[in-house]
């Protein structure tokens, strides 16, 4: 018998991503920022990992907007500078000092004063996934049909139901503003932040990160 060797997978096929944003109906920015960056290598994939990371911004003018794009941008340049540190360590400070420097903008001028924003970040490696979360921006794992959300909404709506003073059914939300968030980046000097994981990863696997302006709907 002649054996056939199946086609030869890539490494760089393993992996396929789409980013999409749009400025909506109601606003004349985009307070949206996502970004996607790729370890360089198989390689290097086990110490750089994928990373991926959206941001919703808040704030009056262009604060928003500025907010957002340091958060993409300070999270994945901080989390590939700390070589020295685990995934979970170097995630979780690169979004700490990402707050600091967000913070210390808002600061420094009145245009951008108290402005936020929220972060969900992505780190594909070799052993799973992990996830750092600020906000109620979301991520989502797809698998067998099944959508399950791997973040919790840092939003009052969430949090009054996590201490039952809403009932978990959802049958009380109605009552409480959607858009009120408990906890952002750059208002405060020092952030909590939420760490998630590692989860499993199986091929055919959906991750999806994304802003309220999506999952609202």
């Amino acid at each position: 018998d002649n054996h056939v060797n199946p086609p030869s997978v890539k490494w760089i096929d393993c992996l396929q991503y789409t980013a999409v944003t749009d400025v909506g109906m109601r606003r004349s920015n985009n307070q949206d920022a996502h970004s996607v960056v790729l370890a360089k290598s198989e390689q290097l994939w086990p110490e750089q990992g994928h990373v991926l990371v959206v941001a919703d911004g808040m704030g009056a003018h262009a604060a928003g907007e500025l907010a957002s794009e340091m958060a993409v941008r300070g999270v994945t340049l901080r989390f590939h500078q700390y070589e020295e540190l685990t995934h979970v360590e170097a995630l979780y400070k690169a979004i700490v000092e990402t707050n600091v420097e967000i913070h210390r903008r808002g600061q420094a001028n009145t245009d951008f004063h108290n402005m936020g924003t929220t972060i969900s970040s992505l780190a594909l490696l070799p052993y799973g996934a992990i996830v750092g979360h600020v906000g109620d921006s979301r991520v989502y794992r797809l698998r067998d049909n099944i959508l399950e959300q791997l973040t919790f909404d840092h939003s009052l709506v969430w949090e009054m139901r996590r201490s039952g003073q809403l009932p978990k059914d959802g049958s009380g939300d109605a009552a409480i503003p959607s858009n009120v968030i408990t906890r952002s980046l750059g208002p405060h000097e020092s952030v909590d932040v939420d760490l998630e994981g590692p989860f499993d990863i199986q091929v055919g696997d959906c991750f999806l990160l994304c802003s309220d302006g999506l999952n609202g709907p």
